[in-house]
């Protein structure tokens, strides 16, 4: 079990949220996520400009196992994706909390935050999951 960065806040479908103090939150999968899933093997990215709604589905991942959705857990404007990662979609197993950030949304209501899981709260569902 990879360190789950204390700056972040989590949905208990495993997107996390980083806010970066400029109204924009950057978004990924966590890394006990990229784990279920294996290898990536695709990513297909939301559009800059698309608007988001917090809990809808706006990006997919794929594995040689499964693809799923990604859901944004806030609403907003996409203003950034992870281009990158179209070339090399393994770059989420490697580097979930980092590098491997999938896109980032121009916040319309902060307080949506509040409502998302703080590390340790993420942690413990994780715990829950492996019981």
């Amino acid at each position: 079990m990879s360190e789950i960065p204390g700056d972040l806040k989590f949905m208990k479908s495993h997107e996390w949220a980083r806010v970066e103090g400029d109204g924009k939150v950057t978004i990924g999968i966590s890394d006990h996520a990229q784990g279920l899933l294996g290898d990536l093997v695709y990513v297909e990215l939301p559009n800059v400009g698309d608007r988001v709604e917090a809990g809808n589905a706006c990006a997919v991942v794929e594995s040689v196992k499964a693809a799923s959705d990604v859901y944004s857990p806030v609403t907003g404007t996409v203003t950034a994706v992870n281009s990158a990662l179209a070339d090399k979609p393994e770059t989420i197993n490697e580097d979930a909390y980092g590098e491997g950030w999938i896109f980032a949304v121009a916040i319309e209501e902060p307080d949506q935050l509040n409502e998302l899981l703080a590390p340790d709260d993420y942690a413990e569902l994780l715990e829950d999951d492996d019981h």
